[in-house]
């Protein structure tokens, strides 16, 4: 009897365990998946000329001259550089400058410590930004140029020259010009 009693006692433990744990329900969640998917950024773009390549020198004479760097649709914020290479016999009685004049187009700011490079500072946009690069698209020919002045340019065996040279990089995590043209890696 005593067994039985006792068999009776677990049973009736055992009974409540299981009625007990039949009813305990445990609260759960789950999330449905997060896809991260990553795109290429890219910059691009293009400079052109409509005017030509190659022109008279006449004293006093204005040279429609159009260089034009254009930040391609789609492209990410950028650093724009143009370098401007004046190019001259060596005559060393005369410069450059005494025998073609230009000014930039508004926008670009002088690269410190680098003659010739030019910047501006470019956000992303989905369309085309185009940027002239000389003020009214032209250069000028001072009218104190003289036929003694042409005659030794003719002897140099020589022309003058303007180049014209863009580059672009990523504004994101460049915080200056001046550490984007090294980035850029460029021989100035």
């Amino acid at each position: 009897m005593r067994y039985k009693r006792i068999g009776i006692i677990v049973l009736a433990v055992i009974l409540v365990c299981f009625a007990a744990g039949g009813t305990l329900a445990w609260l759960s969640d789950s999330s449905g998946p997060v896809k991260n998917t990553f795109t290429v950024g890219n910059i691009d773009i293009d400079l052109n000329e409509t005017t030509g390549t190659d022109y008279k020198m006449v004293p006093g004479n204005t040279i429609a001259k159009d260089p034009k760097v254009t930040v391609k649709g789609g492209s990410e914020a950028c650093w724009l550089f143009v370098k401007i290479e004046e190019t001259f016999p060596p005559l060393s009685s005369y410069t450059f400058n005494q025998f073609i004049t230009y000014q930039l187009a508004d926008g670009w700011k002088s690269l410190n410590n680098v003659s010739g490079v030019y910047y501006m500072e470019i956000p992303a946009s989905e369309s085309d930004q185009p940027f002239y690069v000389l003020k009214g698209n032209q250069v000028t020919v001072p009218d104190t140029v003289t036929k003694e002045m042409m005659d030794a340019l003719e002897k140099a065996e020589k022309l003058p020259e303007l180049t014209f040279t863009a580059y672009a990089i990523q504004k994101d995590n460049i915080t200056s010009a001046a550490d984007a043209w090294t980035k850029l890696g460029v021989n100035a």
